[in-house]
C-alpha cells in the first residue's frame, strides 16, 4: 500500500485517523478494537491506520506493564493488517528495532522522547517504511525540521510529524496550536494532532501518569479547525482497566459519535 497516497486528504478531502490501543495486550483485543474503528472510517470516508504499541519502553516504573513479547505483538499488528485491511503503526526505540519491525507494519513511529535521536531515525529512513516522527516534549514547532531532513537525507521522504503537547510545568502539558501550521510550512509533510497524549499529566507521585479524557474533543476539534492533515486518538473498550496510559484514552464507545462530529466540522473548514 502507498501510505502517503492512501493517508493524502486530497483523496476523501477528510483527515486521517491513527487509533489504537496504547500497547497490544492481546489477539482478540487488538481485532476487536481495530474492526470496530476501521468500520466507523469506511462509513466516514476517513483513512484509518491502526496503532498499538509492541512494547512500551517508557515507563516511569520498573514494574510498569511493557507488553505480551515483541515478536508476539509484532504478529499480531500483522494480523490486523492482513484480516481488517487497514495499514498499520508501531513505535520503535533503537536503531536495531527499526528492520525487526518494518517487516510486520507500514509505519514506524519516532516517540517524542527520541526524536532527535540520529541513528534511530536514519534507521526508519533506510526499512523505506513512512516514518511518523513525534514531536519532542521539549522542542520548538520549527525545529522539527531537522529531523524531518534527517529521514530524507537518509534516502526516504515518506515522513509526517505529530504533535504531542508541550511540557508545562512539571506535570502537565499545553498545545499551541501554532505549530500546525509552523510543521506544515517547515517541514513540508502532514501534520498529525496526538489529542491523547497531549491531555497526559506526567510525573505524578505515584510513578503512573495522569490524564484529562474529558478534553478530548476539545483538542481534536481545535486540531482540525486548524487545518492537522491528521489525528492520533489512543482508544481502549473500558480505559478504566487498560495495561497503559488508561487516564487520558477513549473510550471506544465514544468514538463513531466524534468522528461524525469532526467530520462535520472537518466539512465546514474545508470551505474557508
Amino acid at each position: 500500500m502507498n501510505i502517503p497516497e492512501y493517508l493524502s486528504s486530497s483523496l476523501t478531502d477528510n483527515f486521517f485517523l491513527l487509533a489504537g490501543p496504547c500497547v497490544i495486550e492481546g489477539e482478540q483485543m487488538a481485532l476487536d478494537i481495530a474492526g470496530a474503528v476501521a468500520e466507523v472510517c469506511r462509513r466516514l470516508e476517513i483513512p484509518y491506520v491502526f496503532k498499538g504499541s509492541y512494547r512500551k519502553a517508557n515507563r516511569s516504573r520498573l514494574d510498569s506493564f511493557s507488553g505480551i513479547g515483541d515478536i508476539k505483538a509484532l504478529e499480531i499488528l500483522a494480523r490486523v493488517r492482513r484480516e481488517i485491511g487497514v495499514p498499520v503503526v508501531t513505535d520503535i526505540h533503537a536503531a536495531e528495532e527499526a528492520a525487526m519491525a518494518a517487516e510486520y507494519v507500514d509505519i514506524l513511529q519516532i516517540p517524542a522522547f527520541l526524536c532527535r535521536q540520529t541513528d534511530l531515525l536514519l534507521a526508519a529512513a533506510r526499512t523505506g517504511k513512512t516514518v511518523n516522527i513525534k514531536k519532542g516534549q521539549f522542542l520548538a514547532p520549527e525545529s522539527m525540521h531537522f529531523a524531518v531532513d534527517k529521514v530524507r537525507q537518509g534516502g526516504n521522504d515518506k515522513v509526517m510529524v505529530t504533535d504531542r503537547g508541550t511540557t508545562f510545568g512539571y506535570g502537565d502539558l499545553i498545545v499551541d496550536f501554532r505549530g500546525i501550521p509552523v510543521m506544515q510550512q517547515t517541514c513540508g509533510c502532514p501534520v498529525v494532532m496526538d489529542v491523547t497524549h497531549s491531555l497526559q499529566q506526567p510525573n505524578t507521585g505515584g510513578g503512573v501518569t495522569g490524564g484529562r479524557p474529558e478534553m478530548i474533543e476539545t483538542i481534536a476539534r481545535a486540531a482540525i479547525a486548524t487545518g492537522a492533515d491528521g489525528l492520533f486518538i489512543e482508544t481502549h473498550p473500558d480505559p478504566s482497566v487498560a495495561k497503559s496510559d488508561g487516564a487520558n484514552m477513549l473510550r471506544l464507545d465514544l468514538l463513531p459519535a466524534l468522528m461524525e462530529r469532526l467530520t462535520a466540522l472537518r466539512q465546514v473548514v474545508n470551505k474557508f
